[in-house]
C-alpha cells in the first residue's frame, strides 16, 4: 500500500496514517502545523521503516503545494495506490455573524482541498493496479443543525463530490468510498466539548473502517459508510 492521507498529524487522520503502517504500508502525511507533522512522522517511523514514512507541511487549499506533495509521494514510494481525503476544519457560528474568512477557510479545506488532492492523485491512481480514494466526511452532511451551516455545507457537498467521483473512475480500477463519522473524541476544531467523552468514536474506531475498506474484495465497492457511537447520551 502507497498512500497518502491528509491531515494526518493528529485524530482521525493520525488513526488512519498509524493503521497503514502497522499493515506495511508506506504512508505520507499532510499538517499545516511543521511541529505535529514532525512529531507525527517520528511516531510513525516507530511502527515499521523509516522510509516507509513521510510528512510535509502542506495546506490542502493550495493547489501548487497539493500538486507538488503528490508528485513528490509518488516518486519517493514509486507510485500511489490510496489517498484518504482527511483534512478538515470547523467554524460554528450562525449564519447572520459568520465571516467571510471563516466560511471560505471551512469550504477551502473541506471540500476544495479534496478536489486538488483527488484531481492530482487520479492520473497516478490509474496507473495502479487497484487503487482506492476514501473521503472523510461527517454524519454532519446528512444530519444539520445550528451554526453548522458551512461545516453542514461543506461535508454535505463532499458526500455528493464522492458519488459523482466514484461514478466517474470505477472503470479506471479506483474505488471511491465516502466515511462518514458520527461524534468523535479526538477534540476537532470547534468542537471540543466537555465532560465525559467515552461514548463517542474514537479515532482508531474510524480507521478500523478505512482499513476495512482497503481489504475489500475488487469486485464490491462499499461506496458509502455511516459510522456512529453504539450508545450515545440520552437527550
Amino acid at each position: 500500500m502507497k498512500a497518502i492521507v491528509t491531515g494526518g498529524s493528529r485524530g482521525i487522520g493520525f488513526a488512519i496514517a498509524e493503521a497503514i503502517v502497522k499493515a506495511g504500508g508506506q504512508v505520507a502525511i499532510t499538517g499545516r502545523d511543521r511541529a505535529r507533522v514532525d512529531a507525527a512522522v517520528s511516531k510513525l517511523q516507530a511502527h515499521g521503516a523509516a522510509a516507509n514514512v513521510a510528512g510535509a507541511n502542506v495546506d490542502v487549499r493550495e493547489r501548487r503545494a497539493v500538486d507538488a506533495f503528490v508528485a513528490d509521494t509518488a516518486s519517493r514510494f514509486g507510485g500511489l495506490d490510496t489517498l484518504v481525503n482527511n483534512a478538515g476544519v470547523g467554524a460554528f457560528a450562525d449564519v447572520a455573524s459568520m465571516t467571510d474568512e471563516d466560511w471560505s477557510r471551512v469550504i477551502d479545506t473541506n471540500l476544495t482541498g479534496v478536489f486538488y488532492c483527488t484531481r492530482a492523485a487520479i492520473p497516478l491512481l490509474r496507473q495502479a493496479n487497484g487503487a482506492w480514494i476514501i473521503n472523510i466526511a461527517s454524519l454532519a452532511g446528512r444530519n444539520y443543525f445550528p451554526k453548522g451551516a458551512a461545516y453542514c455545507a461543506s461535508k454535505a457537498a463532499l458526500i455528493a463530490f464522492s458519488e459523482s467521483l466514484m461514478q466517474e473512475v470505477r472503470y479506471d480500477n479506483i474505488r471511491v468510498s465516502v466515511v462518514m463519522p458520527g461524534s468523535v473524541a479526538t477534540g476537532f476544531e470547534g468542537m471540543s466539548g466537555h465532560g465525559d467523552t467515552s461514548w463517542k468514536l474514537s479515532g482508531d474506531d474510524v480507521a478500523e473502517v478505512v482499513m476495512d475498506l482497503l481489504r475489500h474484495p475488487g469486485r464490491s465497492l462499499p461506496s458509502k459508510v455511516e459510522i456512529r457511537p453504539s450508545k450515545p447520551v440520552k437527550a
